[in-house]
């Protein structure tokens, strides 16, 4: 873990338990399952601490004992947990089947009746927790939640702008959660209060109907950037990031970002990586953008750091991208060629 800096950060989002069967299983083969602890928004602050950033996790969890191995976790990797209210029954459940080659990877979602859902307006004072930091960040997994976190999250983003915190999000949308036209409705509520937002193609299209004129669909570059550029028009943001991503299997794939600004755009390198394991990799993205943007980067260095950090985040099984900021900076200078450090 690299050394403190003077910045800080608080995401918002739901804290879950992640199994994985063993070595490609499928959940019907498995009779052992890996556990670990995640959320979006926690990987977010999992990278920052990683980066020598104070980053905070705002949740609710239940107050027994897998809710405070929920929180013993995040303690574990510098996540600062001072927020987090305890309450209700359970903790949300995702089980990842990992894929290989051809077969996707596969998550399944056990996450009804989580503590999360029963948040309520009163439990955060979002001023004294804002109180002396820099940056507030949440994803699109945490309004899909239900209309009470929706209130909490408008609550938080009122008083990020009341105390000149930047906020961003992270469109993050999940069809197992909520339908596009839903989504798109929420999300549109939020985003004139969301400085920098980080939304994929595909995601401007389905939830604000955001589509670049036929001539650039061969063009990639120039499709993301009109996409982008509608998107910080419409929602008035100072940036929009996205990730560009390609590849024919579970197993390959090629990696690159770009972020547009008032500046201008940018646009990182593309990787060629071999997965191990492609979840949690967007919130590598965002931490990396986040990180950049908080020490006043441009839009090129910021998009090649997040696009290299979010590669190695390819090569680390789980969702938290425990790479320092040396490592990342390694890779932006050409890398080692895998060839082991000693």
């Amino acid at each position: 873990m690299n050394s403190k800096s003077d910045k800080a950060v608080v995401t918002f989002g739901e804290l879950l338990l992640r199994l994985d069967p063993p070595a490609f299983q499928r959940c019907t083969q498995a009779e052992t399952f890996t556990a670990r602890y995640t959320g979006a928004e926690a990987n977010v602050a999992a990278s920052l601490a990683e980066f020598g950033i104070e980053a905070y996790a705002v949740s609710k969890v239940p107050e027994h004992e897998i809710g405070q191995a929920c929180v013993n976790y995040l303690r574990r990797f510098g996540i600062r947990t001072d927020f987090i209210v305890r309450g209700g029954d359970r903790l949300g459940i995702l089980y990842v089947e990992t894929g290989f080659s051809q077969r996707p990877s596969n998550v399944i979602y056990d996450r009804n009746h989580s503590s999360i859902r029963e948040v309520t307006t009163s439990e955060f004072d979002w001023k004294a927790i804002l109180s002396g930091k820099q940056w507030f960040h949440f994803s699109g997994t945490a309004p899909a939640l239900g209309a009470n976190v929706v209130a909490v999250l408008e609550d938080a983003l009122d008083a990020a702008r009341a105390v000149g915190v930047v906020a961003s999000c992270d469109c993050n949308y999940r069809s197992k959660l909520w339908s596009p036209e839903e989504a798109g409705r929420v999300l549109s509520r939020l985003m004139g209060r969301v400085d920098v937002l980080i939304c994929g193609i595909e995601d401007a299209r389905k939830l604000f109907g955001i589509e670049a004129p036929a001539g650039l669909a061969g063009d990639e570059a120039a499709h993301s950037a009109y996409v982008a550029g509608q998107l910080r028009d419409r929602f008035g943001c100072s940036h929009v990031a996205m990730t560009l991503r390609g590849g024919q299997s579970a197993s390959l794939t090629q990696y690159a970002g770009m972020l547009s600004g008032r500046d201008g755009n940018g646009f990182s390198k593309t990787y060629e990586i071999e997965v191990v394991d492609r979840v949690g990799a967007g919130d590598a993205f965002a931490a990396g953008i986040i990180y950049k943007l908080l020490l006043g980067a441009s839009v090129q260095d910021a998009v090649e750091f997040a696009a290299a950090s979010a590669c190695l985040k390819h090569t680390i099984p789980g969702d938290f991208n425990l790479v320092s900021l040396a490592e990342v900076e390694q890779l932006l200078a050409g890398g080692q060629g895998g060839r082991v450090q000693r």
